[in-house]
């Protein structure tokens, strides 16, 4: 009686993928062509030059694209227009939590360009202190004040993939640890 195998290396996760500066639209384009299922989370800013204003989808993590990949698809995806590398750890492709994908999708699902929230009392806030985001799609993360940016918007750096990301908040989102 055969018993079946099943190769670890079969098995699907998401994993993030290094890529060239922008060039994640392009990769993004050369995966999902190429059967793999991948994601871009982007976010719509209003940019501001001397004559105008405009809307601008860009990446919320510059130079990265998640892929939904196994261990076997590895060299292929790496041989993709763009891609750097694997995000890893011990040389080991590093795995991204199915509920970090949720909670990227659904922050990117309910950001808005420009939102105001109402201030909260949170003048005690100093740059460099720890914070815990108290409201919306990444409740409950923790990360490091970078900035101030005026009376109602901060830097945040939170801990995604290994790396610290700047992420842009509301200053009502936001409680000292």
């Amino acid at each position: 009686m055969d018993s079946l195998v099943i190769d670890s290396r079969d098995e699907r996760f998401w994993h993030a993928l290094y890529v060239r500066s922008r060039a994640e639209k392009k990769v993004l384009a050369q995966l999902v062509d190429n059967g793999y299922q991948a994601y871009l989370p982007l976010i719509t800013q209003i940019k501001k030059w001397s004559d105008r204003k405009k809307k601008v989808e860009e990446p919320l993590f510059r130079s990265y694209v998640f892929v939904y990949s196994n261990e076997k698809e590895h060299i292929p995806i790496l041989n993709t227009y763009g891609v750097i590398k694997f995000v890893t750890f011990e040389r080991q492709a590093v795995v991204v939590p199915e509920n970090q994908i949720l909670a990227i999708k659904k922050f990117v699902s309910e950001y808005e360009c420009g939102e105001e929230y109402k201030m909260q009392n949170n003048a005690d806030l100093k740059e460099g202190q720890m914070v815990r985001i108290i409201n919306g799609p990444m409740k409950g993360l923790v990360g490091k004040l970078d900035t101030i940016r005026n009376k109602r918007h901060l830097i945040v750096f939170i801990d995604v993939v290994g790396q610290y990301i700047p992420v842009h908040l509301p200053r009502a989102k936001v409680e000292p640890v």
